[in-house]
């Protein structure tokens, strides 16, 4: 099955360079661009992409606010939104995410972490940047409206239960979670599913943070 994409990015260069890196992956295909927020609803409403690359900063109409509007459309609930960023992440990053965005990639990722990031979000997965998670994590660690748990919920987990949290938190998808433990990709699913119930969790991203908060990974470690 082909993997349908829009890209919404104000940068002509940026497009092209992602439609060109596409363009070469087996599976995938451009179905539309976007220079402007504005554009980007439209693009969603009119073409339905699988996965929609969404940059931030953005004339008449930001990434937020479009990504706000995609998922306030009931018709567009299959869209996947992939913000585009920087390793600046600010307030724009964190607003995108709580907009109902999948996840966010860097801009200046490689091809193939492209590529891959469009498969699993497109899977239905969400997606973090490994190489911004822990800047993730310290920035929502500030933030007390996160609704995060406190440490002692995690109790609540079963041994395996917390090693899939861990390995989710180190920005593993539910793929590479299942290979890491040797089980079905659906286990894996059905495992994180159970864990975000148990924690009363909304996604991936408060999984993480849950994951540092209660000490079983440490920033900057493994």
């Amino acid at each position: 099955m082909t993997i349908r994409v829009g890209i919404a990015d104000d940068q002509s260069l940026v497009r092209d360079g992602l439609r060109v890196q596409l363009g070469y992956a087996e599976g995938v295909t451009v179905i539309g661009e976007a220079a402007n927020g504005d554009q980007a609803v439209t693009l969603a409403r009119l073409q339905r992409p699988d996965v929609l690359l969404m940059d931030v900063r953005m004339p008449v109409l930001d990434g937020i606010e479009a990504t706000r509007r995609i998922r306030a459309e009931p018709d567009l609930a299959a869209v996947r939104i992939l913000i585009l960023t920087t390793f600046d992440l600010d307030e724009h990053v964190f607003g995108a995410l709580t907009a109902g965005a999948s996840g966010f990639l860097l801009k200046d990722a490689a091809p193939e972490e492209i590529v891959h990031a469009v498969r699993v979000v497109a899977a239905g997965e969400s997606l973090l940047a490994p190489a911004v998670t822990t800047r993730l994590i310290r920035e929502f660690a500030t933030r007390p409206t996160v609704g995060r748990p406190q440490p002692e919920t995690l109790d609540s987990l079963t041994d395996r239960e917390r090693e899939v949290l861990v390995l989710v938190a180190q920005g593993l998808s539910n793929v590479e979670v299942a290979g890491r433990l040797l089980v079905s990709p659906l286990t894996a699913k059905t495992h994180v599913s159970r864990i975000l119930t148990k924690l009363g969790l909304r996604d991936r991203t408060q999984l993480v943070v849950a994951a540092y908060e209660a000490g079983l990974v440490v920033p900057g470690g493994s």
